[in-house]
């Protein structure tokens, strides 16, 4: 399933870059600024959008708008596909439902060896504090 994401619903900023780039950095405003609104953006499936708004990432603010910082480059151009491509990598994380968790027991054999390796451990430790050093 792909997605695409019309222009009109990316709202892009160009600003000064903090990064690499000499006299340059403080005349040309080369880094970007992507916003998408993905609580409100028609172009994504319910599901997806869903997914997208439950994660925890620091990038999405609490309206549901992703922010994008993209000054990785010297170029205007090159911040914006970097951009792009993270915004495009950030969509497609939210196209496929995470495995549920099956959960487990330790079988019996496992138990015994973690038991087992603590003995060993409490009796190291028990020799060493009976033991009169010289």
């Amino acid at each position: 399933m792909t997605i695409t994401i019309p222009e009109t619903e990316l709202v892009e900023r160009f600003v000064r870059s903090a990064g690499p780039g000499g006299q340059n950095v403080n005349k040309v405003a080369t880094a970007v600024e992507l916003r998408f609104d993905v609580a409100q953006s028609p172009s994504l499936p319910e599901a997806v959008r869903e997914r997208l708004l439950a994660k925890r990432d620091r990038r999405v603010t609490n309206e549901g708008v992703l922010v994008i910082n993209a000054q990785r480059f010297r170029t205007q151009e090159r911040n914006r596909e970097d951009a792009r491509e993270r915004l495009a990598a950030f969509v497609d994380s939210g196209l496929r439902a995470p495995k549920p968790r099956v959960a487990t027991k330790p079988s019996r054999a496992a138990k015994e060896r973690r038991l087992g390796a603590k003995r060993d451990r409490s009796q190291t430790k028990r020799a060493r504090s009976q033991r009169e050093w010289d």
